[in-house]
């Protein structure tokens, strides 16, 4: 049974009230400040540096009916009174983690999401709601997103959806026993309230609006606001999708535990103004806690950002479009694990999401394809006792390669969400028992193209104590594909350089490893693929390339240029490179994969070293399962 609003005013909002273009536009951009304002609210008063530096962190308003209208990562509030059985009242916040309890509507236990009903006159008008990363919310290991959990119950602490405060008051007895369960009880209280007001701060500007046009203005102004998405983004679909059935599938590499690589599969088609996206083939869960609990309206989320960014900026992003979208995700699969399956370490999956979408996307326009880039958000974490005592806990998001695209170069060393920030260098040393010894993009790391995908970083962390790191990434097997022409992007390591000297290849996805003061660990990540046909990037480009230190001489040949000492083209020599180059390759390929899974895993085992990983364990049953009931058994 969904939620039931309680409300002494149940007067409908008129439905004949129709804004005109200049109170549209005007409600429309107070909206897009006050979502801006709950950011500035948040970020100024946080602590932990995942909130307050690196902005992991996603506000949103929505209309009483829960469509997010301004925002960044919506669709909470439909997974969220879809699994709330309460009642929704006047001074109310509600407080989840959980993903199981609304639906996906966040997928791990480390985002705190809060929600608050915004009323005026004894009426529900709006939402407001955001979520934040928690550093800590207790767990088998500091950071709470341990690689080997195999329930959701290793995890940390789980908060059903609740009323964190109900009518205005505050439940402080349940906030003090989530927070007993947490390393950093003083970071999550700061990150919690601020949160809060960063809420309140919302409901103050939707009152604001209010008062200017009155209830049923604002009311109608987000429902046209809604409209007009829904008809931009009808057009794109109708543009660029194809009636004819799209496939496209990548990989995230292994699941920590010694088993991969994990398979998404997903058929794309469109019938008439609607598209659908089926995910049937992906594999089954994971054993571990790589498994993604995709929302469907979280996807629809992801498609339209996906889909405004590459064709229209300016269209205001939000949840009207929703409608013309079908999502299907059979259950069992990583994409939709049944509980209590681990959960922690999503993060792989649901940026691998992205190219995903860009694969699919690109083969009805290639002009419009993307290469893969940088999708996923890598952690490092640091934490221990400190030689006064004093516990330290870092987590930290890392930073890589964005694709070749078809407008030009790929960004270098960038997040895969657009407004992220990196936290400060002076911000790290100063809190925290290390050294930043290298922070630089690494050259050549990004595929060759037309347009360069962007560079991977290498970040190196010196540790001052000792303590314990866990390392969570990905694409260190497989690589980031080129498109039309270009080249795959360089793959990521991690590299720990002990104080004696000694040099290890570290796992990709690993916990609780020891370090002491001296060791450095070289946290380098992967570039971005490239676009178009290398040997028709500008010769001057490649040379400009190289004299900033992001490609060197010798990458420099990959784009067939051949310089000479002093920096400049050697035309002729680079005439003939490309000439030869041009022959012995052939026609140009759609996605350049770098090679058959087989292929890579064998290359990566000569290259570093690291046992590949095997077939998935409940891939492999399953396989054995449908091979068993064909044949009768």
């Amino acid at each position: 049974m969904p939620a039931r609003i309680i409300q002494s005013n149940t007067k409908p909002f008129d439905p004949n009230a129709k804004p005109d273009p200049i109170t549209l536009d005007i409600v429309e951009n107070a909206l897009r400040n006050a979502r801006s304002e709950m950011d500035a609210v948040l970020f100024r008063t946080a602590m932990s540096p995942g909130i307050r530096e690196q902005h992991d962190a996603f506000p949103m308003i929505a209309n009483q009916d829960g469509k997010m209208v301004v925002g960044q990562f919506g669709s909470f509030i439909w997974g969220f009174t879809e699994g709330y059985q309460g009642e929704i009242e006047e001074g109310d916040i509600f407080l989840t983690n959980d993903p199981y309890s609304c639906r996906g509507a966040i997928s791990h236990l480390n985002d705190w999401l809060t929600l608050m009903p915004i009323f005026r006159h004894g009426r529900l008008i709006a939402w407001a709601a955001m979520f934040g990363h928690m550093t800590d919310i207790g767990g088998k290991v500091p950071g709470s997103l341990p690689t080997d959990a195999a329930q959701i119950y290793e995890e940390g602490i789980q908060v059903p959806p609740i009323k964190i405060y109900k009518k205005g008051k505050l439940n402080k007895e349940m906030l003090d026993l989530i927070l007993h369960n947490c390393r950093l009880p003083d970071w999550n209280r700061s990150d919690f309230n601020a949160i809060i007001a960063a809420l309140r701060l919302a409901e103050r500007r939707v009152f604001e609006i209010c008062d200017r046009f009155g209830d049923d203005q604002f009311v109608a102004a987000m429902t046209e606001m809604l409209d007009r998405n829904k008809r931009a983004m009808s057009a794109i679909i109708q543009m660029v999708i194809p009636e004819k059935k799209q496939y496209f599938e990548d990989y995230i590499d292994d699941d920590g535990v010694g088993m991969g690589p994990y398979k998404v599969a997903c058929s794309m088609w469109r019938t008439g103004d609607r598209v659908t996206f089926d995910f049937t083939g992906t594999d089954p869960q994971s054993i571990s806690s790589v498994n993604f609990l995709l929302n469907e309206e979280m996807f629809k989320m992801f498609l339209g950002a996906f889909f405004i960014n590459i064709f229209d900026p300016q269209i205001l992003f939000n949840d009207g479009f929703y409608d013309l979208i079908d999502v299907k995700i059979p259950e069992g699969t990583i994409l939709k694990p049944r509980k209590p399956a681990a959960l922690s370490c999503r993060t792989h999956m649901l940026g691998r999401i992205f190219d995903i979408m860009g694969g699919l996307l690109g083969q009805g326009s290639p002009e419009a394809l993307n290469a893969a880039g940088f999708s996923d958000s890598p952690h490092f974490m640091y934490s221990g006792y400190s030689r006064a005592g004093e516990w330290y806990q870092l987590y930290q998001i890392g930073f890589g390669g964005i694709p070749g695209r078809p407008v030009g170069d790929g960004p270098d060393g960038h997040s895969l969400w657009p407004a992220f920030t990196n936290v400060p260098n002076e911000f790290l040393e100063s809190y925290f028992p290390l050294r930043i010894v290298t922070y630089e993009t690494i050259p050549d790391s990004g595929g060759a193209g037309l347009h360069r995908g962007g560079n991977g970083l290498s970040m190196g962390y010196m540790f001052l104590e000792p303590g314990q790191i866990s390392i969570h990434d990905d694409r260190w097997l497989t690589h980031p594909w080129g498109v039309n022409g270009g080249l795959p992007g360089q793959r990521s390591n991690k590299i720990m350089v002990r104080a004696d000297g000694r040099r290890e290849i570290m796992e990709s996805k690993c916990d609780r490893i020891h370090v002491e003061p001296g060791d450095t660990l070289y946290f380098n990540t992967w570039g971005g693929g490239g676009w178009g046909d290398p040997l028709k990037r500008p010769a001057e480009k490649v040379a400009r390339d190289v004299a900033r230190g992001l490609v060197t001489a010798d990458g420099a040949r990959r784009y067939g240029v051949v310089l000479n000492a002093d920096g400049k083209v050697n035309e002729e020599r680079t005439r003939e490179l490309r000439e030869q180059m041009a022959q012995s390759r052939g026609d140009v390929r759609l996605f350049d994969f770098g090679g058959t899974v087989e292929e890579l895993k064998s290359r990566c085992e000569r290259d570093t070293g690291l046992k590949p990983p095997r077939a998935p364990v409940f891939q492999t049953w399953m396989s054995e399962k449908v091979k068993r009931a064909a044949a009768g058994d």
